[in-house]
C-alpha cells in the first residue's frame, strides 16, 4: 500500500482536504513543471520544433500508460466535454434509436446527446439511481429492457461523480456488444486510480481530464479514440490535423488529407506547453505509484471514514457498490444546514453533491485527516 505523499504537496497540517473529486492540489513537481513552462514562454526562442514535438509525445505517452492505450490513439483535448463533442461529430446515432445515460450524471457525457436527440430523431434514456446503489445492475437492466428502441450508445461515467457509484465496465461492455451498441466512457474519476485497459475493454471513446485525480491543471484532457473511428472529421480544423499544412514552406496547403491516428482530433492551440508539461508530470507520478497501491491506500482511508461514522445519522453506501476512493454520505432527514460550512471552518473540506456529502481523499491524505473529519462531524451532528 502506498504511504501518504503529503510531503509532496503544499498542504498545511491543520487542513484536511478531502475533496479531490472537485479538484486536486498540485504536487510540488507539477508546480515546478509549470514554473519551467512559464520561463520557457518568457524566452520562446529557446524552445524549438523538436522540443515541442517531444512534449506532445510525452503527454500522449503518459495518458496512454494510465489506460493501456497506444499513444497514437490519444488526442490532446481541453475537456471531457470537448471529447464528447468530438465523439458526437464522429459517431452516427440512427433515428429511432436510444442513447443510455446515467441519471444526474455529470453534464459532460450527457448534454451532448440530449442536445442532439431532437434533430437526430433519437431519444436519450437516463437510468434512474438504484435504491441499493448498484449502477451496474441498473444499467444492465436498461440495456436489455424488452420492447425498448434499438440501443445505439451508452455514454456514461465509470464512477458516478455525485455518489461514487462504480460501474463494472466489463459487464456493461459485454451487454452493449450483444446489442451492437457503442460505449463512451467518462473516466474522470477512474483513470490513474483504478485499473482500466482499453486494449481489452475496447470502448469506442474514453476521456479523462487532469485537474482532479491525476494531479494536473485545468484545461487539459485526453481522448482515446478506437481505431475504427479514427477516419472521422475532427471537431476543429487545425494545421496539425492535416498531413501537410506548414507555415515554413510553400505551398502552405500542401496536403489536406487528414493526419493518421488520433492526432487529427487534437484541439486548437494544443501547444500551451505550460499546462501540457504539468499534465505530463502529474500523470507520470500517478503511473509511478501504480493504481493498485493508490487504490489500496484510498480504500483504507474511506473504510476508516465509514467505520468512524457509525452511530451518526448518515447513510454510508456499501463498499461493493462504490469506488474505493469516493465516499458519498446520504442524510435520511436531509443534510443539516451549514454542515459543509461548519466542516470548512474546522479546516475540513468536502463537497455537497445533490443533497449528499462527497468525501474524496487522495494520496496526500492520512489518518490525521480522517480523525479531523470525524471529530468535526461528531461535534456538528450531536
Amino acid at each position: 500500500m502506498l504511504a501518504s505523499q503529503r510531503h509532496l504537496f503544499d498542504i498545511p497540517r491543520e487542513v484536511a482536504y478531502l475533496n479531490a473529486a472537485s479538484w486536486s492540489p498540485l504536487p510540488k513537481p507539477v508546480q515546478a513543471a509549470g514554473h519551467e513552462g512559464v520561463a520557457r514562454k518568457a524566452q520562446p526562442w529557446r524552445w524549438g520544433p523538436a522540443e515541442q514535438a517531444g512534449e506532445f509525445a510525452r503527454a500522449r505517452a503518459a495518458a496512454a500508460a494510465l489506460i493501456g492505450a497506444a499513444p497514437a490513439d490519444i488526442a490532446l483535448v481541453s475537456s471531457v466535454g470537448f471529447g464528447v463533442a468530438t465523439a458526437g461529430k464522429i459517431l452516427p446515432i440512427p433515428a429511432g434509436s436510444r442513447v443510455i445515460l446515467l441519471a444526474d450524471d455529470h453534464s459532460a457525457p450527457t448534454l451532448e446527446w440530449m442536445q442532439r436527440a431532437p434533430a437526430g430523431g433519437f431519444v436519450t434514456e437516463a437510468v434512474a439511481r438504484p435504491s441499493d446503489g448498484d449502477w451496474t445492475a441498473a444499467l444492465l437492466a436498461a440495456i436489455k429492457r424488452p420492447g425498448a428502441a434499438p440501443l445505439a450508445l451508452a455514454s456514461i461515467s465509470s464512477v458516478h461523480w455525485s455518489d461514487g457509484g462504480l460501474v463494472d465496465l466489463d459487464a456493461v461492455q459485454a451487454a452493449l456488444r450483444r446489442q451492437g451498441a457503442a460505449l463512451l466512457v467518462d473516466a474522470t474519476h477512474h483513470a490513474g486510480v483504478l485499473p482500466i485497459d482499453v486494449a481489452r475493454l475496447d470502448p469506442d471513446f474514453l476521456i479523462f481530464p487532469t485537474y482532479k485525480w491525476v494531479l494536473g491543471p485545468y484545461g487539459r484532457a485526453f481522448l482515446y479514440v478506437a481505431k475504427r473511428w479514427q477516419e472521422g472529421v475532427p471537431l476543429e480544423q487545425t494545421s496539425y490535423s492535416r498531413k501537410s499544412v506548414a507555415a515554413e514552406r510553400a505551398p502552405y496547403f500542401a496536403d489536406l488529407a487528414f493526419a493518421e491516428g488520433a492526432q487529427r482530433f487534437d484541439m486548437g492551440e494544443r501547444d500551451h506547453f505550460i499546462s501540457l508539461g504539468m499534465a505530463a508530470v502529474g500523470m507520470e507520478m500517478m503511473a509511478a505509484w501504480g493504481h493498485a497501491a493508490i487504490a489500496a491506500r484510498l480504500a483504507m482511508l474511506t473504510e476508516m471514514l465509514g467505520a468512524g461514522l457509525a452511530g451518526l445519522p448518515v447513510d454510508v453506501p456499501a463498499t461493493w457498490v462504490r469506488a474505493p476512493h469516493v465516499l458519498s454520505l446520504g442524510f435520511p432527514r436531509g443534510m443539516p444546514e451549514g454542515l459543509i460550512e461548519g466542516l470548512a471552518a474546522a479546516g475540513v473540506y468536502v463537497a455537497p453533491r445533490l443533497g449528499r456529502m462527497r468525501i474524496s481523499p487522495h494520496v496526500y491524505n492520512d489518518e490525521a485527516d480522517v480523525e479531523a473529519f470525524l471529530t468535526a462531524m461528531r461535534r456538528l451532528l450531536r
